[in-house]
């Protein structure tokens, strides 16, 4: 008596048996049984496969990605300043309007900018901006009106603490924190050190080739004329 069963495990719905009729037509309740086990595979593909399943789920989902191979120096920027004193919700809606109508302008490299809400208590805001390369951010930076809000921080926070995290599609990461009462971002996680000597430009920190242009303010005036540590 020869019994032939094939089972397709990814698709149950085929699965059949295949007998030998010569010899079946002899035996009633061999058919029986054999139909019985091809019952059996169907209920236990259907009922007990988690591997079938996942194969055959149609996700409702529309997935997709992007394709970034035109941006291969792309930026990403974090940036966020939190209310440390009653004073700094002065400084911070002040500066709201001034920040908006920058980027409004769109300047060059620029190629998003987008705000978001870390904490409404205490009083916590971002920014999040991509950058076609770091030159064009750092010209930016070094440029008005970004180079005076930077100087005016620099000289008074005004009740405020401010950082910044930097990502680079290249590779690399770099950061700082001024005046954060509390740790922010990678801060959380990784020892702090002064921003001083090699760490003090954003290039520098970076790891990046070329000369860095003037800084808002040169680490001498900065610490008072204690000069790189």
């Amino acid at each position: 008596m020869v019994h032939k069963l094939s089972a397709g495990i990814f698709a149950p719905s085929q699965v059949h048996v295949v007998a030998d009729t010569s010899v079946l037509s002899h035996s009633k309740g061999t058919v029986k049984a054999t139909l019985a086990l091809a019952s059996n595979v169907r209920r236990f593909i259907h009922g007990g496969s988690t591997m079938h399943q996942e194969v055959t789920m149609k996700s409702s989902v529309q997935r997709q990605t992007v394709d970034l191979s035109s941006f291969p120096d792309l930026v990403v920027i974090y940036l966020g300043m939190r209310v440390n004193a009653w004073t700094g919700i002065k400084t911070l809606i002040g500066l709201g309007p001034q920040i908006q109508d920058a980027v409004s302008k769109k300047p060059d490299g620029l190629l998003l900018h987008e705000n978001f809400i870390v904490s409404l208590f205490p009083l916590h805001l971002g920014m999040r901006q991509y950058w076609r390369d770091f030159d064009t951010m750092e010209s930016w930076s070094r440029s008005m009106p970004h180079r005076k809000w930077w100087q005016d921080f620099l000289k008074s926070p005004r009740g405020t603490g401010f950082w910044h995290e930097t990502y680079f599609m290249r590779g690399g990461m770099e950061a700082v924190y001024d005046d954060m009462s509390t740790r922010t971002g990678l801060a959380q996680f990784a020892p702090l050190q002064p921003a001083r000597g090699p760490m003090f430009s954003a290039r520098h920190r970076a790891k990046l080739s070329g000369q860095a242009p003037p800084s808002v303010i040169e680490e001498v005036e900065f610490y008072g004329g204690d000069g790189p540590a």
